[in-house]
């Protein structure tokens, strides 16, 4: 486990697997609510990338996993981690990095290939139309005030959204901090990213019962030249999908 201080004094952690070598390596961030042992280690992508020779770097987002966790909503926002990972970029010190983000994680690595050039390829998963016409993780479908609700209550059996409580039953079950989860909710990013900015080779991952990744052909069409592949599985499930890890390795071996 390593760490860092970012500009406005929060502590991000992170960890490295794999030996650094004459390729670049893979940068992973999480999505909403898990952390890089959950989101990466435990699907085997880790493993699979270190197998493939990789070295790689997963962190844990501000108000997730090991990483400080304030609980005042302008200490978030997926371009304040946006800013947390070009950081780890520049302690990293390599001239490319290949980027890997899924559903929170897409937005924020989206955000970084529209203004980053170190990004050599980009991988991106749980996510589809809402970052286009929404600007972000789609809130028509998990709407966020209900998300802060659900998560700030003390009293679960009152949620009444299903995909609230679904959210609200995975940070119990992972003893998250719920403030500072609630704290990024109120500020999930909602403002247009330049998608046509964005010059890595690019690759959708989204799972078929995905609702929070609709229509992913409409992002992928807002990419120069990205791809689309469709995976089975639901928001969660997609992960765990082997076509998703065999998918990735074989695009960043490119």
């Amino acid at each position: 486990m390593k760490q860092f201080t970012a500009a406005d004094g929060i502590t991000i952690v992170y960890d490295e697997w794999g030996q650094p070598s004459d390729r670049p390596p893979v940068l992973l961030h999480h999505g909403f609510i898990a952390d890089a042992h959950l989101n990466w280690v435990l699907p085997g992508v880790v493993d699979a990338l270190v197998a493939a020779d990789r070295h790689v770097v997963g962190l844990d987002a501000r108000g997730h996993g090991r990483s400080d966790k304030p609980h005042d909503p302008a200490l978030y926002g997926e371009a304040t981690m946006a800013r947390d990972l070009r950081t780890l970029m520049d302690i990293l010190g390599a001239a490319e990095v290949d980027l890997v983000g899924y559903s929170m994680g897409a937005i924020v690595a989206l955000i970084v290939a529209s203004v980053e050039p170190r990004i050599r390829r980009l991988v991106v998963g749980g996510v589809g139309a809402g970052v286009v016409e929404l600007g972000g993780v789609d809130t028509r479908v998990l709407d966020n005030n209900a998300l802060v609700a659900a998560l700030e209550t003390d009293d679960p059996s009152s949620i009444t959204d299903p995909g609230a409580a679904a959210f609200r039953g995975f940070a119990d079950m992972g003893g998250s901090d719920r403030l500072a989860l609630a704290a990024q909710a109120r500020v999930v990013h909602a403002s247009p990213i330049p998608l046509d900015r964005i010059i890595a080779p690019t690759l959708l991952l989204t799972g078929d019962a995905d609702s929070l990744a609709a229509r992913p052909h409409v992002l992928a069409e807002a990419i120069p030249g990205a791809e689309w592949r469709g995976l089975t599985g639901d928001h969660a499930g997609a992960l765990g999908d082997p076509h998703f890890t065999a998918a990735l390795i074989d695009f960043l071996a490119a």
